[in-house]
């Protein structure tokens, strides 16, 4: 039997194709820009087709970044990226997980109150926060350092809301069930409560690894060092003010392997990402 397609099914086909082309060209025109030399960029009309710059310019980005606006190179800067992407994104996770645990398995007094408490932090912008929480930091000797860049921010409502909310449908036969045979909270934690976790986990990873990567605020507050840099502020320091040239093929080319990490990490846990939500409703 053969469908018929009328045509409104070609009209959201062509739709959708041009949705991607509108996306994808800007990303393109990027591409491109950082495999011509300097003088193409900056002169129109811009060649629209790859250059012969490519190894230079992602040669000079990674290895030497832009001297002239920052001593850190792209390769410094994609190394702290990951570290305090990776630090946010697990320290959420494990300040998260246990909290929720807490609230939903222990019976201890005014534990709904502390759970709101927790969730009322969501009314607060970041930017309301972000003057105390760097004196805190200060005080501490962690400027210019992994751990101040890591620990202000790994406390996360959104995060507790939601293993609690998981927690919350868990059987009371599988937590009787460990309890007859004698397993303390612990080991309740460990061998049970984790395992069946592991697809939320992984869904929460990845929205907080992508929330980690693209920090600029707090880095900006935090490092006066630029080999601390972060690729976000990086990209943004290689552009030059108005008495500088900017070097767009390197800025381009710094850009480009900004977005590699994220896309990885997206494709390679999609499926687990996808899971994790599905799982989070049942």
């Amino acid at each position: 039997m053969v469908e018929k397609r009328g045509i409104s099914y070609w009209l959201t086909h062509v739709g959708l194709s041009s949705g991607v082309l509108v996306l994808f060209f800007p990303l393109w025109l990027a591409f491109v820009a950082s495999t011509v030399t300097n003088q193409e960029v900056i002169h129109p009309p811009m060649p629209l087709w790859p250059g012969d710059q490519f190894f230079v310019n992602y040669g000079r980005a990674l290895i030497e970044g832009d001297s002239g606006q920052t001593s850190a190179s792209v390769a410094r800067m994609l190394l702290n990226t990951v570290t305090v992407a990776i630090g946010i994104a697990v320290g959420k996770i494990v300040i998260s997980f246990t909290s929720a645990f807490a609230i939903v398995y222990f019976r201890f007094p005014a534990r709904k109150f502390f759970f709101w408490l927790i969730f009322l932090t969501l009314m607060l912008p970041v930017e309301v926060r972000i003057l105390p929480t760097y004196e805190v930091v200060a005080s501490f000797g962690m400027l210019n350092t992994y751990s101040g860049l890591i620990f202000p921010l790994i406390a996360s409502a959104t995060a507790t809301f939601l293993f609690r909310q998981f927690f919350m449908t868990v059987p009371d036969e599988i937590v009787e069930a460990a309890r007859i045979d004698g397993a303390r909270p612990m080991r309740f934690f460990i061998d049970i409560l984790i395992p069946i976790s592991r697809t939320n986990i992984a869904a929460l990873f990845l929205i907080m690894f992508i929330y980690g990567w693209n920090q600029f605020l707090w880095p900006l507050l935090m490092t006066t060092d630029p080999s601390m840099n972060t690729i976000i502020m990086g990209v943004e320091q290689m552009i030059g003010g108005q008495d500088d040239v900017t070097p767009w093929p390197v800025v381009m080319a710094a850009s480009m392997m900004a977005m590699l990490p994220p896309i990885i990490v997206v494709v390679s846990m999609q499926k687990l990402f996808i899971r994790g939500l599905t799982d989070s409703d049942k």
